[in-house]
């Protein structure tokens, strides 16, 4: 699906600020490397996706096909212009944190690989990384409250996303700097409001993605204390309905098309829970049973065909079937 996605310029849905006539462009023109799959971080972390399948599977039948999609795309002089269209008047919050988050992603996978293209795209990459990172730091550091919402502008998804990228960038000092800062954000939280999950058009659950990032931030035993006061106790009634599995009304409408996706994110950041939970704990059973429930009906969502999910899906279905989250 990412293959056909990235190249496919419309439809497209065209975000950003425009600051005088000669911004009005086609998306070609305007970001010539995420001028696919309907939107920009979708086709950011549809090239996230192409990169990491490269990287677990470099001798597949459709790897040769990939990393010519890949040098085609990734050129110097493309690169150049998104690095210009970001830093363009008006465009500092463009794609925060979501699109910004998807992007050290990107470097993050061709950071982990050895061979010279994806070293070279890697440092052609550098720049953007560059302006991802200053802002979602700045941004973090700014923000007085978390963002509690079920779709692109949700802190805690995109904060576990960032926090991934420092671990694996060696850059302890920053992990350090931004778990401080989660933890003052949402460490005091308790009794989930669970009855008020999902929202109709949430791809990202507010409560599991802030478990999910706290997980990441707070020493195994503090996590598990916190998730004690976090959820109702395993047998609420709440807790179950909660724990259900969405059912999307119509996989052709883009917003209902979320549903599909956040039995994927759900099942990663259930398994994310449960990996930093001791078998012991009073929730590690209740959840790890509702991973694999949500992960059963999230893969059944991505074979959608329908472009209003098939467009990200299979990001968020790789996501979660290659661990990312875990590793």
């Amino acid at each position: 699906m990412a293959t056909t996605a990235i190249q496919l310029e419309y439809p497209y849905h065209f975000s950003a600020v425009l600051s005088r006539d000669a911004d009005a462009v086609a998306p070609r023109l305007a970001t010539p490397v995420f001028r696919g799959a309907f939107d920009w971080h979708s086709a950011v972390h549809g090239h996230w996706t192409l990169a990491r399948a490269l990287r677990l599977c470099p001798d597949a039948p459709w790897a040769a096909r990939v990393r010519t999609l890949l040098a085609m795309q990734l050129t110097d002089a493309k690169l150049a212009a998104e690095e210009a269209f970001l830093r363009a008047p008006g465009r500092e919050g463009f794609e925060r944190p979501y699109g910004l988050a998807w992007l050290l992603q990107l470097v993050a996978e061709f950071r982990t690989q050895g061979d010279e293209a994806s070293a070279h795209w890697r440092n052609a990459l550098a720049p953007l990384e560059s302006i991802a990172s200053t802002r979602l730091l700045a941004w973090l550091e700014k923000l007085p409250w978390p963002v509690r919402s079920g779709e692109h502008s949700q802190s805690a998804f995109a904060l576990g996303l960032f926090f991934d990228w420092a671990r694996d960038a060696g850059k302890p000092d920053l992990c350090a700097r931004i778990a401080e800062r989660v933890v003052r954000l949402y460490g005091a939280d308790r009794d989930a409001p669970v009855r008020y999950e999902p929202s109709a058009h949430d791809f990202l659950s507010p409560l599991l993605a802030e478990a999910d990032l706290l997980r990441r931030a707070m020493p195994r035993e503090e996590f598990g204390e916190w998730l004690a006061r976090f959820l109702p106790a395993p047998a609420d009634a709440d807790l179950g309905r909660w724990l259900t599995p969405a059912r999307t009304p119509d996989r052709a409408d883009g917003k209902f098309a979320h549903l599909d996706g956040l039995n994927l994110s759900r099942a990663w950041m259930l398994q994310g829970v449960v990996s930093a939970l001791d078998a012991t704990h009073a929730h590690a059973a209740v959840l790890h049973d509702a991973a694999a429930r949500h992960r059963d009906a999230g893969l059944e969502g991505a074979r959608s065909t329908h472009y209003a999910g098939s467009h990200w899906l299979g990001t968020f279905a790789t996501y979660l079937v290659t661990e990312r989250g875990l590793s």
